[in-house]
This record gives structure tokens, sequence and C-alpha cells, in this order.
């Protein structure tokens, strides 16, 4: 079915969905994304049919009239058929079941009827019998029962029957969902807000490809903020709701385009945001990165990735993209061994790199350390003083060693450079092969990085040892956290953390020094 978009903001031309079997429709909270459904649904009257879960484990709201082919119609036109027996059911999940119940209950009586009069019929296969079904596959430790006119439900190995009243809100959910679109209009407009209300993850995308695959006449349309929902539809077309203006009744919307290497979940979820977006190395839950850069650089949306190469490749996949979102996307990697050359490159291709080799040295920063010193009332010339000697000491006896890893750096991307070039035979490529020792010269690499370090050390270059030095004990080993008063050095990260989150003057100062250590003014 084609679905007709509403009206936009900037009187632009009107967006028609061709064909549409999903949509989604996505927006941040307060964008008009409700209305952008409701005005869909009105688009559509006579085929429109909207489910909610949410709505329908509570009471009804009676004041309002029952949209058209509704479950809530169907109900009120049964009452309104049978004025002697009505039904009192105030929930649509208890309409719906007793709807089922009618149903089942009336094509028995017509089967029976035809059985009686000698005419040959089928067993009629029921709505019930189908929702019944679909249900204890989701849930097979449970049991449907018919008895005496009601729905009872029983687990696996009880005796103990209940209503329906005593399932969980999630086996409600799936009966409920499963039951209402059979009951869909054909070629039905279903639009189903917040799909994976009361639903686990684990059957929610299951649940909805069986659903769909049941009505093959409708089109869904998904009203969520799921975006790892959202991602599982595919033959999905997805609509980004970003503003309303109640004046004219229109929005400001677009329809997503396919989003290159960037994976739709994670471009669906910076849209939402509203915000330029940092993306940083590391995971959501165990990573510094993902904890100290959202307090360092509020103005951003940052989103961890974790490798340096696919915050990288993010970063261009979004900038390609620009021209349809408008939000700025920028990075962060960690400094490690790369030269110079590698990280003016990087800075100009939005990539923030500090001048430390790694994210745990952000934290050593002399600005960080005499800050939270300060914060925990020890004199921070004094603490400050005995951590520099300690790097320095590790530093020292791992000079010969780090100038090591960095000529290895080195080495591998300039062989890999050499290598990727054109070879007119295996003869040419082991001739350049044997070459590239005498080309590269990896022990002169190693003397000059052993001098640099060197003097580093002469000159107590702190900042230097700082950028070159990658070693994760350092934290622990410098004695940072005892220094400044902590037993562990998680109690040292966490107050650096506890303090961004004020607006305190030690606040300003660690993020004035991790700023500077970016060039950050």
């Amino acid at each position: 079915m084609d679905i007709q978009l509403p009206k936009r903001i900037d009187g632009g031309e009107v967006g028609v969905l061709q064909n549409a079997r999903q949509v989604t429709v996505i927006g941040a909270n307060g964008s008009g994304k409700t209305r952008f459904c409701n005005e869909l649904m009105a688009s559509h009257r006579g085929k429109a049919y909207r489910l909610s879960a949410l709505k329908a484990l509570f009471p009804i709201n009676s004041d309002k009239e029952p949209l058209e082919g509704s479950i809530d119609a169907m109900f009120q036109h049964i009452n309104d058929m049978s004025p002697q027996v009505k039904n009192s059911a105030n929930t649509e999940f208890d309409r719906l079941t007793y709807i089922m119940m009618l149903d089942e209950f009336r094509d028995l009586m017509n089967y029976k009827t035809h059985l009686l009069l000698g005419e040959p019929v089928e067993f009629p296969k029921t709505k019930l019998d189908t929702t019944v079904r679909m249900w204890q596959e989701v849930f097979p430790k449970n049991k449907v029962l018919r008895e005496n006119g009601k729905l009872l439900f029983t687990t696996e190995g009880q005796s103990d029957k209940y209503s329906p009243l005593r399932l969980s809100d999630g086996e409600k959910a799936v009966l409920y969902f499963i039951g209402a679109v059979l009951y869909a209009m054909p070629d039905a407009v279903i639009l189903v807000d917040d799909p994976e209300t009361f639903i686990h993850h684990n059957i929610m995308h299951t649940l909805w490809n069986v659903i769909e695959e049941m009505r093959p006449d409708c089109t869904f349309i998904y009203n969520t903020h799921d975006l790892d929902f959202v991602s599982s539809r595919v033959d999905n077309q997805c609509v980004w709701v970003k503003a309303f203006d109640p004046e004219q009744k229109a929005w400001d919307y677009e329809v997503m385009p396919k989003s290159n290497n960037l994976s739709d979940a994670l471009y669906l979820d910076i849209l939402g945001s509203r915000k330029p977006v940092l993306f940083v190395e590391g995971d959501d839950t165990h990573s510094i990165d993902s904890r100290l850069y959202p307090l360092i650089f509020p103005e951003y949306t940052v989103k961890p990735l974790g490798s340096c190469d696919k915050v990288i490749e993010s970063v261009r996949a979004f900038s390609d993209l620009r021209s349809f979102h408008r939000l700025d996307s920028r990075g962060i990697v960690d400094r490690d061994r790369r030269t110079e050359d590698e990280v003016a490159y990087l800075r100009r291709k939005n990539i923030f790199v500090p001048n430390v080799a790694e994210i745990e040295n952000i934290l050593m920063l002399e600005g960080v350390v005499r800050a939270v010193a300060r914060y925990r009332r020890r004199r921070d010339d004094e603490v400050f003083g005995k951590v520099l000697n300690s790097v320095m000491k590790m530093f020292a006896r791992d000079i010969k060693s780090q100038a090591l890893q960095h000529v290895r750096h080195r080495v591998k991307r300039d062989v890999e450079m050499r290598i990727d070039m054109k070879f007119h035979s295996i003869s040419a490529l082991e001739e350049h092969m044997i070459d590239l020792v005498n080309e590269i010269k990896p022990r002169d690499m190693y003397e000059q990085y052993c001098r640099e370090f060197h003097e580093y050390l002469q000159k107590r270059d702190y900042m230097q040892v700082l950028r070159v030095y990658n070693n994760k004990l350092m934290l622990g080993d410098s004695n940072v956290a005892s220094l400044c008063g902590f037993n562990r050095k998680d109690d040292y990260l966490r107050c650096v953390l506890n303090i961004l989150k004020t607006d305190s003057k030690y606040a300003r100062d660690i993020r004035a020094a991790v700023k500077a250590c970016f060039g950050i003014e």
C-alpha cells in the first residue's frame, strides 16, 4: 500500500512511501511523533487500525468514540446487538478475549447446525485457535484451556487453573497483539504504538516477524523508541520526525536513507539526540572513554564504538550523510604510537587525537592530578612531585621496550604502504621485500627513539613522556590514588568523574586540562 505522508513545515513536496510493507516512525521526545502518527491514521480512514498494549491493559475512557473497525468498536457493536445480555469488560484486552470466545461459540454453533442438517462441513479453525497456538509457541510451558465458556490458563506440571487476569503483562501483550492483528480489516494500515512494550527482546523480533506473516495484506506502521527493533525490520521504510508546527499542522521530517557502513541502530540513536556526535573507543559500560568524555564534552552525544578503526570509519560514514541529517560529527582515538603526520591526518578528518598516548594517561595529566589533590585537601605540589618521580622511574625502566614498540608500529605502517603497490612479477615483489630492511632502517629508528626518550628523562619533560608512554598499569603503579588518599585506583577514577559532574572550580580545572591535551581552548 502507498502511504501518504503529512504536510511539511517548509512547504516542500509531500512524500509518499510506495508499496510500503513496514514503516517505522522515530523521533526525539517532543518532536511531534505521536501527532505525526495520528495524521497518518486520519489519512487512511476506513483502513486505519491502531494497537497499543500499554492502553489495552488498562481501563478505557468510555467518553471517547472508538475508532471505526477497532476492537472497542466491535465490542460496542456486539453489546448494541444484544441489549438483554451486556458484557462489562472495561479493558481492550478483556474485550478482545470476549470477542474471540464469542466468535468461537458462533463458529461451533454453525458447525453443529450444518452437521444436524446433514451438510458437509469442515471443522472450523477459529481466530482463537490461531491465537492460542501462536501464544503457546512463545510460552511453551503455558497451556490454554477453554472451559464452560471461559478462557483459562495453566502452567506445565501444575494443576492450578487461572483466568487471564493472572497473566503477566508480557504474556497479555503477546496474546493481545496476536489476537488483535487477526481482527484487522482487509488491507489495513496497522499502527502499533511501542511494539516493544512488556515484551522481552529475546522474542520481540521473531514475534513481530510471525505476526506480519499472518497478515501479508496489511501495512504495519511502528511508532517506536526501540532502535534495535527498527533495525530488525527487513522491508522497513523509516521516517525521522524532527519537529512539529501546531499552527501550520505541519512537520519537519525525513525519510531516512541507508546509512552506508554505519549501523542503522547507531544512526537512528544519534539522530534522536539532536546534538552533534562524538564517536569514541571502548564500550558502554566498562571503558573509561564512555564515562569520561560525556563529562568533558557535554555538548556532544558521545557514542562508544569499540575499536579505533570503527571510530574512524563511523566519522567518515556519518560525515558522508551530513547533507541529510545536518549534524556535526567527530571522533576521539588514542594517540598510541602514531607519528605526527598520522595525527595531523586524523585531525584533518575531524578525529580528535590527544597529546598523550592513551586514555589512562589523561587521568595522569598534571592539571587533573593537582585538581584531585586539592579537592582531597592534599598539597598538590607534593602530590604531583611524587607522581612525576614515579612516572619517570617507570619510563626509565621501559625505555627500550617502548622504543621497540614505536619502531614496530612505524615499520608495520611503512611495510604496508610499500607492499601496497603493483608488481609485474613475483620476482619483483621478492626483490622489493629484500630491500625493505635497508630502505626502512628499523635499527636507526630504534636508536633515534632511544635518544629522544632519554632526552625526555633528562629534562624531566612530563608531557612528552605521557605522549609516548603506553602503559596501562601507570595509574596504579604511580601511586597517584594513594597519594590523593584513596585505597584503589578505581576510587581515583570515580573521584575524577564525580568532580566533573559538579560545576566546581575543580571540575573546570580538570576539564580545561583535558581539553588542552586535545589542543582545545
